[in-house]
């Protein structure tokens, strides 16, 4: 503290002299009018730690010294002590309304004025290395969450393109499925506020889509790879899936950030759930469907639909657009099929890129 620069503003030199004395053990600087001390501080706004401000001078009085500092932004890091001879209440409450952090009266007493200064340099000094160790702590935290993120994000393409392995049926089917999502999301955002679907939430449901079929690792090859139409048993094996898929998503809890995880375990759990309560495996209705999961089951039958599967040729993007609309693929949220004839344009020429 003791290297602190101490700026004396005041138009009278014995007054200058005699403050520079009191604070003989710090650096001092003088001017002699407001216009020298805002150009005093202009060169060093960093150097200097408090100002000594008289209020009656010649150029800009202690008063203007203060709006200027207000407005260029000093003030919040560079106490002022107005050093005035008017000693009435009206004049210290206008003095601590435009900015100064205290208000000393002439004739002052050194002690006083010594001691008043120190307290409130060692306050402002305390104050800035808290903001810088605030700071530097939010950065490391912010680098973290990138970390994190990029740590989730390999995780779930990992755990995705084992399914892609396994279901030879699905060829890109997950980074097509991620790309609906995304475009439907931002719908949906737009369209119903409620959902409180912010760019950050919908970037989370886009990584974690791609886990809605993982559960497929623990489905035999003679299921999965059928090529024809499965039995009501097989059928019911398949359905597992869903809750086989939300086994793995746990057993990963320990390194998947919160909200990936969490929204991991919806989609995954709850896209093949249908609006009107016949889908599985819960058989949830309407809204107690996750919103996450509504959005991905319309990108993944989309994608189903528009794709070649070892039972079925792909259909159009047009067919694949009525046949969701008109209910074949079972039930779907009214606000998400709203969404869906928004997006239809975007998800038709997304389909026809995956064809080229």
């Amino acid at each position: 503290m003791k290297d602190s620069v101490i700026l004396i503003v005041d138009d009278v030199d014995i007054d200058r002299g005699i403050l520079c004395e009191i604070f003989s053990e710090y650096i001092t600087v003088e001017a002699a009018n407001g216009r020298q001390a805002i150009e005093i501080i202009e060169a060093n706004p960093d150097r200097i730690s408090a100002v000594l401000l008289d209020v009656v001078m010649p150029v800009m009085n202690g008063l203007e010294v203060i709006d200027e500092m207000k407005t260029r932004g000093w003030l919040a890091r560079i106490p002022v002590i107005l050093i005035s001879g008017e000693a009435t209440l009206a004049a210290e409450r206008k003095a601590y309304e435009i900015g100064a952090t205290d208000v000393i009266h002439k004739p002052y007493d050194s002690i006083v004025i010594k001691q008043r200064t120190q307290n409130i340099m060692e306050l402002y000094y305390n104050k800035r290395h808290l903001e810088e160790m605030v700071e530097l702590q939010t950065g490391v935290l912010r680098q973290q969450a990138v970390e994190l993120q990029r740590m989730n994000n390999r995780i779930i393409d990992t755990m995705s393109n084992v399914v892609e392995f396994r279901n030879l049926e699905s060829g890109d089917h997950v980074k097509r499925v991620k790309n609906f999502t995304h475009i439907l999301a931002e719908h949906v955002a737009a369209v119903y506020p409620e959902y409180q679907l912010d760019e950050e939430k919908i970037d989370v449901i886009t990584a974690a889509a791609a886990m809605h079929d993982v559960g497929k690792i623990a489905i035999s090859d003679t299921i999965l790879l059928k090529p024809g139409k499965l039995t009501k048993e097989e059928f019911d094996v398949m359905k597992t899936h869903t809750t086989r898929g939300c086994e793995i998503i746990e057993m990963l809890e320990d390194i998947q950030e919160g909200e990936y995880g969490r929204v991991s375990y919806d989609i995954c759990r709850y896209h093949h759930e249908r609006y009107d309560g016949r889908g599985y495996p819960e058989g949830l209705k309407g809204e107690e469907i996750p919103i996450a999961a509504q959005i991905v089951s319309v990108a993944d039958v989309y994608d189903a639909l528009v794709s070649d599967r070892c039972y079925k040729d792909a259909y159009t993007p047009a067919e694949a657009y009525d046949m969701i609309m008109r209910g074949e693929c079972g039930e779907f949220s009214p606000k998400i099929l709203t969404c869906l004839a928004r997006a239809r344009e975007e998800f038709e020429r997304e389909a026809v890129k995956n064809k080229e």
